[in-house]
Formats: structure tokens, sequence, C-alpha cells
């Protein structure tokens, strides 16, 4: 189950900077511009009210109010509606998004007044979808500072109707209400599996732009960390595909044997299903483990992977080796790599076939010019030996006729 979010901040002025955030005038860099054009208002301003800044000034100037609003006065309090990323994924996946919009939206006509929600913007172009809102503080009765103050050091002045209607954000995000709308808000979204985070919790209270830049950090590792896990992919895919051309090389073989390969049919099926769902694992080492199923069903199918194996260990590209397995003889005009040894050796116009061995029809061995290639790597060795020993023998013929 998932936590719901809530976070309210007082905007500073007629919080110009961050309507430039919400509306997209300016792209941040954590929001992906091919799915900007999916955000969208969910409150319709008034006749004549184009933005947000403008539907903050026409919601103060159409409230009744009497009171001089200084310059420092806060004339909006901005509210983000959201919830754990994992949460609000399964929301959105689910088809519930639209129901999330609109009970948050009902919460917060109920919770601040209709007539004081002027602004609120789905967006839906960064990783975790939520809702910006803007509400105007006003509200009516006696003022919060002059509660508090004592009858004698009270001014006298003309009394205001106690129920006139003015901005007060001390009001509004008194720190009783904001517990209170912690609540009252998880039970509004508690059906679609997001709950209260921790009450009482010591977890500090952050703004806006530091709730951003913490975000941007743990998207820049959670990109790192998706960079190495395509990494690891894409060298699960390359041991995928060398199995499946394994496997293709092998059907060639069998399609043109007996009707044993037609009673494996449903095998083969089964195999290759569960190939394909060890490459949407990607998981080496169950390809590995099919690998090993296909040998059991299959018992050629070992000898042919193990000539391969000695082929591409030996120098023979793929393109060779595929065209050996078909029994094509090839001529080879290149050095070959000898694992007993640990050297290579010329093979000049010398034509390579694999061939069944004449001792052992279910064996294969690799021929050049008729030869074991092993038999020609140990005599290409033997006839290396032989010419080291000459050269020395007559280095030293040599040496002692220089001292005669």
């Amino acid at each position: 189950m998932g936590y719901a979010v809530l976070h309210l901040e007082k905007g500073a002025g007629n919080d110009a900077p961050i309507s430039s955030h919400i509306e997209r005038t300016v792209e941040p860099k954590n929001a992906d511009k091919n799915r900007t054009h999916l955000n969208r208002e969910l409150i319709e301003f008034p006749d004549g009210v184009g933005n947000r800044t403008e539907a903050i000034q026409y919601r103060i100037e159409h409230a009744g109010i009497t009171r001089k609003i200084s310059h420092n006065q806060v004339r909006a309090i901005r509210v983000m509606l959201s919830g754990s990323p994992d949460g609000m994924q399964r929301i959105e996946k689910t088809g519930q998004l639209d129901n999330w919009c609109s009970d948050s939206i009902d919460w917060l006509k109920k919770t601040f007044g209709a007539e004081n929600l002027v602004s609120a913007v789905l967006h839906l172009d960064e990783k975790t979808p939520h809702i910006h809102a803007t509400v105007i503080p006003v509200v009516t009765g006696e003022r919060r500072k002059a509660r508090k103050e004592q009858p004698e050091k009270q001014k006298k002045y003309k009394k205001k109707p106690a129920n006139a209607a003015h901005l007060c954000a001390d009001d509004v995000m008194a720190r009783n209400k904001l517990k209170e709308y912690q609540d009252s808000y998880a039970g509004t979204v508690n059906k679609y599996g997001l709950q209260r985070g921790v009450d009482g919790s010591e977890a500090r209270h952050i703004s806006t732009q530091q709730y951003y830049r913490e975000l941007v950090d743990k998207n820049e590792k959670l990109k790192e960390d998706s960079e190495v896990l395509q990494e690891q992919k894409d060298e699960t895919y390359e041991k995928v595909r060398d199995l499946y051309d394994l496997k293709d090389e092998a059907q060639d073989k069998f399609l043109d044997m007996d009707r044993h390969l037609h009673e494996k049919k449903q095998e083969l099926n089964t195999i290759e299903n569960k190939l394909q769902k060890a490459k949407q694992d990607y998981e080496p080492y169950k390809a590995q483990e099919e690998l090993s199923f296909i040998y059991d069903l299959f018992s050629p199918m070992k000898e042919y992977v193990r000539i391969a194996d000695l082929c591409q260990k030996i120098g023979f590209t793929i393109d060779a080796i595929r065209r050996l397995l078909k029994g094509v003889v090839i001529t080879v005009n290149d050095k070959l790599y000898s694992p007993e040894h640990n050297q290579h050796f010329e093979a000049k116009d010398l034509k390579a076939q694999i061939e069944k061995e004449p001792d052992n029809p279910n064996k294969l061995r690799l021929n050049l010019n008729g030869m074991n290639i092993l038999e020609w790597f140990r005599e290409k060795f033997q006839e290396m030996r032989q010419a080291v020993g000459n050269g020395k023998k007559q280095a030293n013929d040599k040496s002692r006729q220089m001292k005669m």
C-alpha cells in the first residue's frame, strides 16, 4: 500500500515564478517534453482570466476584502497532492487516475472553499503523477493576530465587521489544521490504496524547490541504475542470440535427418517457449539450463556444439563455421590457433572440412587436407621444434669454427 502526499506552502507576492513551472512556460529538467501535452487544468477560469496569476488576482479583487493588503502579505497557498511513486503508477495503470483527480478536487473545495480554489493542474510529464493546486487564503471572522492581543494593548480604531473577509494564510496553515488536512485527505484517497504517513513523524518540512531538487537527484540515481540494468540486459540478449544461432544451425541439420525430428516437434516447441521466457527474464543462467535441456533431448546437438566451439577457438569465423556445419569444404589461408600448444600456425591453401570419425560416426572431427586438425597441429609443432633445433646446431657449429 502506498502513501498519500499532501504538501502546503505559502507563496510570495503573486507567485508568478511558480506559475511558470506549473503552466510549463519554462520547461523543467525533470519533465518529459514528449508528455507535456498530457498535462491538464482541472479548474475552469472565470471569463476574461487566462492563467494562474490572473486567477489569483481575480479572486482577491472579488472576495469582498475591504482591509488593505500589504505588499508582503501571502496571497496564495500552493498545495501539491500526490502519492508515493508506486501507488500513483498503480492508480494510473488501473485507470483510476480521473477518479483520483475528481476526489482530490472535491476535497480541496470542501476544505478551503470552492471560490478560493483558483487553479489545479495535473502534471503527467514527470515520473509521478501529481496535482499543483492554488488556494487563496480568504477567511472570515476575527483576525488571528487580534485574538492574541491583550485588551489593554489593543489599538483603538473603528472595528471592522467580525465576519468581514480578509487574507490570513496563518489561519489556513495553523498547525492543528495542517494535521487535520493530512488526516482528512488520507481518508479521501484511502480507497485508491494510499494511506496516511506516520502521524507525529519527525520528518522535516521542505520547500517545493527543495522537494524538486531532491526528486531530480533521485531520478539521476535511478537513471544510473537503469543504465547498468540496460547493459546487463544487452549482455543477456547477446547470449540468448548466440543460443538461437546454435539452435538454428542444429535445426538445419535435423531437418535433413529421419522421422525422429517429427516425433520431437512438440518438445522443440516447448524448448522455444522456455528460451523465450529466458530472454524475457534476462537471466543468462536460465538460458544455460535450457541449452542443457536441448542437449538431453537431442544428443547429436552436443557434438555439433562441441565441434563448433573447437572451430571458434581455432580461429574460424561464425560464417565459416556455419558453412562447415552444412558440409561445405572451405579453403583456409590464415593463421590457426592450437589450444594444445598455445601457438598459431600458418595455413596456406588448405581444404577444411567437418567429417565423421571413421571409427565412431557419432563423433565429428575437423580435417585439413584430410588430416585431423589436432594431428595437423602436432605435425606443425614438431616441424617448428625441428627448425628451432637445426638453427641452434648451426649457430653452435659457426661458433666453434670462429674459435678455431
